[in-house]
């Protein structure tokens, strides 16, 4: 009798076992993100949050396979919060009705000069765009740029060229005003190009270049945190605002949705494109792309398009926003 109850628990307890190991991980990972631990190494492991997503619904398979009803609850309830904070990116949401002119604007990061300026002047072309902000701007690449006439299609700038990664810049089609360069105090030293937009018809609008520093290591991670604490925050109350570029962060990091909490929007969640990878790298590594670029922009715009376009030489892609912004007497 002994024997045959024991050779019955065993396998059952083997079974239940294998489910709360496999279950476990992803309770902590939905723990992580909604309690907002990115610390050390969890920095970089929350920016693939959309994957753990996904990925959570293969213990509740196995739970849910093995008979095993505790752990499939629990993965049950693992699977809808990672899907809870990861699916809305993907939703259209509503905009804000607003009658003032389109604006178009593109982000580039040109990764030390060496991302094809051919493909940047292009798409500006085609696509009339308004207002460009480039991270990682280099001397080589303002030469380039202009050559290829960038110089007649957006006369208007604020630039600080720098050799390396730290420069950046700001390019419009329409007059600017008060512009500056932020220098940001992480590690790798990177500035932010900014400057007002005057665009006919709407009220000014401040844009930004936002480059805060990478968590690439761990030692990096307290340099990421500084630069994101130190970004500008929207001003509900005041002017427009617009902050658009590389954040070296995604959705499902604290600091940023602490940004976006001052009355920012992520243009790409906006419009339900919010789970497009900005940055892959796309040179074979086994890194899949995660969501590091972002437009963020005054709640009172409305969002009306974006899209994530290729550039040939960069380890990120470029995103382009179609934004309206509210009439000038609104």
């Amino acid at each position: 009798m002994q024997t045959t109850i024991a050779a019955r628990v065993g396998p059952r307890l083997g079974r239940t076992t294998l489910c709360w190991l496999a279950v476990a991980p992803g309770v902590g990972w939905a723990v992580a993100r909604l309690v907002g631990l990115d610390r050390g190494p969890l920095v970089q492991l929350l920016a693939f949050t959309p994957y753990a997503a996904v990925g959570s619904l293969a213990p509740l398979l196995l739970a849910l396979a093995l008979r095993r009803r505790r752990p499939a609850v629990v993965a049950a309830l693992t699977t809808a919060v990672l899907l809870a904070v990861v699916v809305p990116r993907a939703l259209p949401a509503a905009q804000p009705s607003v009658s003032g002119p389109v604006v178009r604007l593109l982000t580039a990061n040109l990764l030390a000069g060496a991302a094809d300026a051919t493909t940047v002047v292009d798409l500006v072309r085609a696509e009339r765009v308004d207002v460009l902000v480039v991270q990682e701007f280099t001397p080589s690449a303002q030469a380039e740029l202009d050559r290829l006439g960038l110089d007649r299609l957006m006369p208007y700038r604020q630039l600080n060229p720098v050799v390396g990664t730290p420069g950046s810049g700001l390019y419009a089609r329409h007059p600017i005003a008060r512009g500056g360069i932020r220098q940001l105090r992480g590690g790798w030293g990177f500035t932010q190009a900014y400057a007002t937009v005057r665009v006919p018809g709407a009220p000014e609008v401040r844009v930004e270049s936002a480059h805060p520093a990478a968590p690439y290591a761990l030692d990096q991670t307290g340099y990421w945190r500084t630069d994101l604490a130190a970004q500008p925050p929207a001003t509900p109350d005041g002017p427009l605002s617009v902050l658009a570029g590389d954040f070296n962060a995604t959705l499902d990091h604290a600091p940023l949705r602490a940004l976006l909490d001052t009355g920012y929007v992520d243009a790409a969640a906006a419009v339900g494109a919010g789970l497009a990878g900005t940055w892959g790298p796309y040179d074979g590594d086994l890194i899949p792309p995660v969501t590091i670029d972002h437009v963020l922009v005054d709640r009172r715009i409305a969002v009306r398009a974006l899209t994530v376009h290729g550039l040939p030489g960069s380890d990120h892609r470029m995103l382009l926003a179609e934004l309206r912004l509210p009439a000038a007497d609104s």
